[in-house]
């Protein structure tokens, strides 16, 4: 799922070379959306062994409501850019660029609910600008 079918293409040829063609459905559009349309449709509940969610810091949230519906029991979702440039870890009077600002408060909501939602187990991993896993459990 993307808003941008280029990025889709782009991996088409690694995709068709490891043979997994027939397993990916692509959705192209805005991903609220489409998941609103997943969801609405049962017969994708708990199937996803792996999502990954790098997309608008505004919506992780949204996204995570959705996407727990989707992702099966034991399996994973990741989220890129969990420590945001670090400001995740700075006071909030911090010094820092607006736009830094303005997405840590997004960011720092996701942390918070991940952190607290008894459906999953997390890990936050300090790579790049952080990645969280979480395995769901229930």
């Amino acid at each position: 799922m993307d808003i941008n079918r280029e990025y889709y293409e782009l991996g088409l040829p690694i995709i068709e070379k490891a043979g997994i063609a027939h397993k990916i459905d692509f959705r192209e559009g805005p991903a609220l959306p489409l998941l609103d349309q997943m969801i609405q449709d049962e017969k994708y509940h708990g199937t996803f062994d792996f999502i990954f969610v790098d997309a608008d810091k505004n919506n992780y949230i949204n996204y995570h409501k959705r996407i727990i519906e989707l992702v099966k029991v034991g399996g994973v979702i990741g989220y890129d850019n969990t420590l945001w440039y670090g400001s995740v870890a700075a006071p909030p009077d911090a010094k820092m660029d607006e736009r830094i600002r303005y997405h840590r408060d997004f960011v720092l909501e996701l942390n918070k609910a991940l952190a607290v939602d008894p459906r999953i187990e997390i890990c936050q991993l300090s790579i790049g600008d952080g990645v969280t896993l979480c395995r769901r459990i229930s």
